[in-house]
């Protein structure tokens, strides 16, 4: 098990459903260890006519092979505008 935190900019109307359904599946493969809500901050440049995100970060620990799937997961998800996964150091 290795611990991961991950950070995605979802759009304003999706955003608390799509926080429950990563933490929801973020929790079916590991554990997760906070949930950190930073609100809504403006964009540096407009992504898909969004000038506004909401921003969650999630730290969680998992197996090393969960990320690539969580990533793919975000990649098709409509309402997700950016997203990033970063194993931590212990």
């Amino acid at each position: 098990m290795a611990k991961y935190e991950t950070m995605m900019v979802t759009t304003e109307e999706a955003s608390n459903a799509l926080i429950n359904k990563f933490k929801n599946l973020i929790a079916a493969n590991g554990t997760i260890d906070s949930v950190d809500d930073w609100g809504k901050k403006r964009l540096a440049y407009p992504i898909n006519d969004e000038t506004e995100g909401v921003y969650t970060v999630i730290s969680f620990t998992s197996e090393p092979d969960f990320p690539a799937e969580l990533d793919r997961v975000f990649k098709i998800t409509e309402g997700v505008l950016r997203s990033m996964t970063l194993a931590v150091e212990e």
